[in-house]
């Protein structure tokens, strides 16, 4: 509690323009975002480099995007996890299609982060955590559905899917207007739960249950929910969502003291399918581990710790 609380005096100085002074020179400074996989991720950073023989000022789960990357470009944290994607809006280019592949679009926040302000983007993990739409398990066995693509034709024999999702997700032209305008299907008022609120956990619980006849669920590629309650993903073949892969974040300055930070990390990210983080945030969110332990572990059952 104490930690949680130091982090957040920390964000609201950083946000009123009066940060607090940097940690010492031979501090590194690991932050992450408040939510789940930010936990795991924060925490897999944080073990390897104290496994490293650095020293760790903890800041895990420090806030929402907006004051992390503030705090980042402030030089008051040193290193935190991302997404490939949130560099359309980093760089005022959401319009632009390269955010939409996964290469292309960590390229270029990798380019433009360092080029405009010496920030490291480390090895990026082969999973996607971008808006996704997730099926009941058995109903995926039953018509054979594994893409959006498979989803449009079995809507077009009249397949019966009811959509949990939040009003944002039903009315923002990158979300559901978008898978629908690039599959060519359209659910209509009948097809849908509106429920209140943003949270994931919620509509996958509501696929999962069956309530109000619902099977199928808004969702983030790497919800931890998902695997736990025999949702599957639905691919985006054909890329109509940003593309939203996690890797560190580094200063410059601090990658040069520390050149080892990146072959520390890299070989874990990449080891980090979507299956594993759906996984791993499942033991967090689900059955109530604890995410340094739960980080520590996977490394250690995975070579990664010694």
């Amino acid at each position: 509690m104490k930690a949680a609380f130091a982090g957040l005096i920390l964000a609201f100085l950083i946000l009123a323009g009066c940060a607090p002074p940097a940690a010492a020179a031979d501090t590194i400074v690991v932050a992450s975002k408040i939510d789940t996989e930010g936990a795991l991720l924060g925490n897999l950073i944080a073990v390897l480099l104290r496994r490293d023989g650095l020293t760790v000022d903890n800041k895990i789960q420090l806030g929402p995007t907006q004051i992390v990357r503030r705090a980042l470009l402030a030089g008051q944290i040193d290193i935190y996890p991302e997404y490939t994607g949130n560099g359309a809006i980093f760089f005022a280019s959401e319009a632009d299609l390269v955010w939409h592949d996964p290469a292309r679009g960590y390229d270029e926040v990798k380019r433009l982060d360092l080029q405009r302000n010496n920030l490291v983007w480390l090895e990026a993990a082969p999973a996607n955590n971008s808006w996704a739409i997730a099926i009941r398990g058995d109903l995926a066995k039953a018509q054979r559905l594994a893409t959006l693509e498979d989803l449009a034709t079995y809507l077009g024999r009249n397949g019966r899917i009811r959509l949990a999702a939040s009003a944002e997700f039903v009315e923002s032209p990158g979300a559901l207007p978008a898978f629908e305008k690039a599959y060519g299907f359209t659910l209509v008022r009948a097809q849908l739960l509106t429920l209140v609120g943003g949270d994931t956990a919620a509509t996958i619980r509501a696929a999962a249950e069956g309530i109000s006849g619902v099977n199928a669920a808004m969702a983030y590629g790497t919800d931890g929910p998902l695997a736990a309650l025999g949702l599957v993903v639905l691919a985006d073949d054909k890329r109509a969502q940003t593309v939203y892969r996690p890797a560190p974040v580094i200063r410059g300055a601090v990658l040069a003291q520390h050149p080892e930070i990146g072959s520390l990390l890299d070989p874990v990210f990449r080891s980090l399918s979507i299956e594993r983080l759906q996984a791993l945030n499942a033991q967090i969110a689900v059955e109530g581990d604890d995410a340094e332990a739960v980080a520590r572990t996977y490394l250690r059952a995975n070579g990664f710790l010694r």
